[in-house]
């Protein structure tokens, strides 16, 4: 098997969660948790995943702080898989991933999933990016710029 490239030390916001979520199985086993899954036994039935591999991607994530194990919730010896604050951050991005899928993955008349808001029962509006005064942008409308140290904690 290649040896996957660490970019921990990289200055791309793009490149270095990578090393945390960078495989379909992370992605998927993140999905599962927003969905309510907590325990290793339901991520497997879900996902389909082999244990070792599955295994390996949850240690991936708590090592990451992305998800935590805590006792399991029914008393039980087992333990849980939570989503921690930083795990919770990842829901933009999987609406996001999401919404893409449905655009571009689908046929018009294809059955699928969707998210909808739980009050209303209302699909999610999509995501847009906009600028500081409400514009909408696009990929034309932006541009990557580094970031001075002294200035990093002002543009998050």
């Amino acid at each position: 098997m290649v040896k996957r490239i660490s970019h921990k030390n990289s200055s791309c916001g793009v490149a270095r969660p990578l090393d945390a979520i960078g495989d379909w199985w992370t992605l998927l086993i993140v999905r599962d948790a927003f969905d309510g899954l907590r325990r290793f036994g339901e991520f497997q039935k879900s996902l389909g995943l082999a244990k070792n591999i599955l295994a390996a991607r949850l240690r991936n994530l708590i090592a990451h702080g992305i998800m935590v194990t805590v006792p399991a919730s029914d008393g039980s010896p087992y333990q849980e898989y939570l989503l921690t604050e930083k795990g919770r951050g990842l829901f933009p991005v999987l609406v996001a991933l999401r919404q893409w899928g449905e655009d571009f993955f689908f046929e018009p008349d294809e059955a699928h999933v969707l998210l909808v808001d739980r009050m209303q029962g209302l699909p999610v509006r999509k995501l847009e990016l906009r600028s500081e005064d409400g514009r909408v942008l696009g990929p034309d409308d932006t541009v990557v710029c580094p970031v001075r140290e002294s200035t990093a904690g002002e543009h998050k």
